[in-house]
């Protein structure tokens, strides 16, 4: 690409105590065919050698700017710093410890707008922590990819649960304002799923199957493929956790109700409502099942039965539950 036709790009990273990886993700960045960007950084009081790494990076590519945070703030809240630094019309979000490959920028451009798009976000590489690759697509792996190609223009497509990886993110900056602030209040919902659904709502968001980062994977990370509830060995233990994640998304779409479409709030509450009756239901429910076909009628047969099962009559799923336990232990998947 020429570099007088090349808009300049803010790229916003948030880091905390990334040294590891660190210089690997600003090298990538640098040194991408898309040259105009600018590369802001806001550290979170980290403790390791991040900030003179950043500082390093700052007194010899003029392209990079760094703040570093006098008191923790959280990445949501690092994120959201970034947001209010955007000075340009797009921008990209990264994470520290990935590997963008050469084009990524260039090709998020072309993509954007070449769909006249608002938002633009695509598919991973899952690799280790030395670049191996563990799995050619993340949203293959998360099971993503068929929900993504259906609702890629309704707001359903971020509603249930994200499908909007930040790091693969470029975006107009116009539709800020509609972002933030970012909902910080509970664990299980993350800023990329707030962007993802905030724009899927106000723009037009599109899809680039290509893979252009190399999604590394680690002890550290903070969000990833680790699938939590594989983990647990009693139905009470996922059903738990899912109950709590949805209360916490639809939790944050009820207090941030204004923000939504009328049609979409009373459905937020009539949601967070039945989630929350469904804590006090240990052995079956038959309220609300209209709020869970609404919900879940996009999702695929099985991923709609499961759910059903668990959600509504957990005591016919206890017994499911275990012989399907067993028999992924005997083939070594537990």
């Amino acid at each position: 690409m020429s570099n007088q036709k090349e808009e300049q790009i803010d790229i916003l990273l948030a880091t905390y105590n990334g040294e590891k990886y660190l210089k690997e993700l600003i090298d990538s960045i640098l040194s991408q065919t898309y040259k105009n960007i600018r590369l802001i950084i806001s550290d979170d009081c980290s403790q390791d050698g991040t900030t003179k790494i950043l500082e390093e990076y700052a007194r010899k590519d003029n392209r990079v700017v760094t703040y570093c945070q006098t008191q923790n703030l959280g990445y949501i809240k690092n994120f959201e710093f970034l947001l209010k630094q955007v000075k340009n019309e797009l921008y990209m979000l990264a994470d520290q410890d990935d590997v963008w490959l050469p084009q990524k920028i260039e090709k998020s451009v072309q993509m954007l707008k070449s769909e006249n798009a608002d938002l633009v976000f695509g598919d991973l590489e899952v690799v280790d922590k030395d670049l191996n690759t563990i799995y050619p697509s993340f949203n293959d792996f998360m099971l993503l990819s068929r929900k993504i190609k259906k609702y890629i223009k309704s707001y359903k497509l971020n509603y249930l649960y994200n499908c909007v990886t930040g790091c693969t993110v470029i975006a107009r900056s116009k539709f800020i304002p509609k972002i933030l602030p970012i909902p910080a209040k509970s664990k299980y919902f993350v800023h990329d799923h707030w962007i993802g659904i905030m724009m899927s709502i106000y723009g037009k968001v599109a899809y680039m199957p290509d893979k252009y980062i190399k999604y590394r994977q680690h002890g550290d990370n903070q969000i990833g493929t680790d699938k939590i509830s594989h983990k647990f060995k009693k139905l009470e233990q996922v059903r738990e956790l899912f109950i709590n994640v949805k209360l916490g998304v639809f939790g944050t779409y009820v207090e941030n109700n204004d923000k939504f479409p009328k049609a979409i709030q009373e459905l937020n509450k009539k949601s967070y409502d039945y989630f929350n009756m469904l804590k006090d239901k240990k052995n079956f429910n038959f309220r609300g099942w209209k709020i869970f076909h609404e919900l879940y009628k996009t999702e695929t047969k099985i991923y709609y039965i499961e759910n059903f099962i668990i959600m509504n009559l957990p005591l016919i799923g206890k017994g499911l539950f275990k012989i399907r336990y067993f028999i992924l232990k005997i083939m070594r998947k537990r």
